[in-house]
């Protein structure tokens, strides 16, 4: 079992031992017997605070304070370990129960009460209001609202799933908690009050994912809703949460986040103009190491009443782009200009085999002499199926579900300017779970490294 309490200086000894650099979080957690996470927190607070973070004594923190905490936690979408290192909170596990207080109650459970026997209070109770007076009036208007107001809550309920239980009453009862009196409402509902509150725990129970939901909030917007539920079980996994994908999938399905739909392909096929190549790569779609199989092909963007036309190269070895032209006309220049651009990458000692589709630019003399020049192998897919190039078919889609989809041009330049960074985010920083969660550029220098 982890140990629960330090001393400063072994917390500070902790710290010393990760910021030397020889170390890491896991490797210090093992060493003292406590958690990776714990020891991370130290870290954090120490570099948001010093020495101070440690020695900071007992405070009664205030309802303001805690509001600014939790509205911190929330527009930022940090965790409350994070929270807590930023804001010198001793306990991530106090801002928690601050949460759950707040979401339940509201703002009067974060004022801190006094220790202590409360004195005696003086009868204030106020008698029953005048019969006509301004007072009673309210009183009845008030009532009469509360009995109309509850209701029409159950009926929706009832219309939905037909019977009415104890704690469909008791979340009724919650959410009209903040414009009527609790046990007035108690009264219309026929609910003890012990069972009421029963429910109100079990509703804070049931909010245990708040945090991780925020998480995948956050990793879904930086990637402007590129990412489906497996790259985002990666990127958490990346962040230290170890979360299993259906669970990813299922609290993605309750935020409400999902990806796009795809579009079909430009098709370049004009019949045989030249000599069409053999199919060598024949869907073998694996390969030991860089510049070995590359994929190609054309496909088409339609914009301001224009059409562009979109040439890039995909190294299959970790699925990079390493080339691409742009341009309003599908004329051959847009593949050679390309092929020029991805051959500085090749080296004497590569054997490339490059592969495409029939298309009449892959098909034309100048072309496949200029990979002869070149000791370039060519392949080409069968006629008509789309499924031999697979590789570049799907990054198609993807670049039209993640960047065509999903934003609003200006202009022809705005898109290619917006193009390029697309490109740049898509080899450098996108992650792929057959990639082992790393980037194509990431994957491919690791792999560099280690040979």
């Amino acid at each position: 079992m982890p140990k629960s309490k330090f001393t400063v200086e072994e917390k500070l000894s902790a710290v010393q031992r990760y910021l030397d650099g020889s170390e890491s979080f896991s490797s210090i957690a093992a060493s003292i017997g406590t958690t990776k996470v714990i020891v991370m927190n130290w870290v954090s607070q120490y570099k948001n605070h010093g020495v101070g973070a440690f020695t900071k004594p007992y405070t009664s923190y205030s309802a303001q304070f805690k509001l600014d905490v939790l509205n911190y936690m929330n527009n930022h979408g940090k965790s409350s370990y994070e929270t807590a290192a930023i804001f010198n909170i001793t306990s991530p596990g106090l801002i928690r129960k601050w949460r759950t207080q707040f979401q339940f109650i509201g703002v009067d459970a974060l004022i801190s009460k006094k220790k202590g026997r409360s004195p005696m209070k003086k009868d204030t109770k106020k008698g029953t209001p005048a019969e006509g007076s301004v007072e009673a009036l309210q009183q009845e208007i008030d009532r009469l609202r509360m009995e109309n107001a509850y209701p029409k809550k159950v009926e929706c309920l009832s219309s939905k799933q037909g019977k009415i239980t104890k704690q469909d009453k008791a979340k009724v009862v919650f959410e009209l908690r903040t414009e009527f009196p609790i046990k007035a409402l108690l009264t219309i509902a026929g609910v003890p009050r012990s069972t009421y509150y029963f429910y109100v725990n079990t509703f804070s129970r049931l909010d245990k994912h708040v945090e991780i939901k925020a998480l995948i909030q956050s990793i879904f917007d930086e990637h402007k809703g590129r990412y489906g539920y497996r790259r985002i079980t990666d990127e958490l996994k990346n962040r230290g949460h170890l979360v299993n994908h259906k669970k990813v999938q299922r609290l993605m399905k309750e935020l409400g986040l999902k990806s796009m739909v795809r579009m079909k392909k430009y098709r370049s096929y004009k019949g045989n103009i030249g000599k069409a190549a053999p199919n060598i790569l024949d869907r073998n779609f694996q390969t030991e190491k860089p510049n070995q199989k590359w994929v190609t092909d054309i496909t088409e963007f339609k914009l301001f009443g224009e059409k562009l036309y979109f040439s890039p190269m995909l190294d299959l070895f970790n699925g990079e782009i390493i080339a691409y032209t742009i341009d309003s006309r599908p004329s051959y220049t847009l593949v050679s200009n390309m092929l020029e651009q991805a051959c500085k990458r090749i080296t004497e000692e590569d054997e490339l085999l490059i592969h495409s589709d029939q298309g009449w630019h892959y098909q034309m003399k100048k072309y496949q002499h200029a990979l002869k020049e070149k000791n370039i192998t060519q392949s080409m897919s069968r006629k008509g199926n789309c499924y031999d190039n697979a590789v570049i078919e799907n990054f198609f889609g993807i670049l039209k579900s993640e960047f065509l989809y999903m934003q609003v041009f200006e202009s022809i330049g705005q898109f290619k300017e917006e193009l390029a960074n697309y490109i740049d985010y898509y080899n450098n920083k996108r992650i792929k779970a057959k990639l082992k969660g790393l980037s194509p550029v990431q994957y491919r220098t690791q792999a560099l490294q280690a040979a």
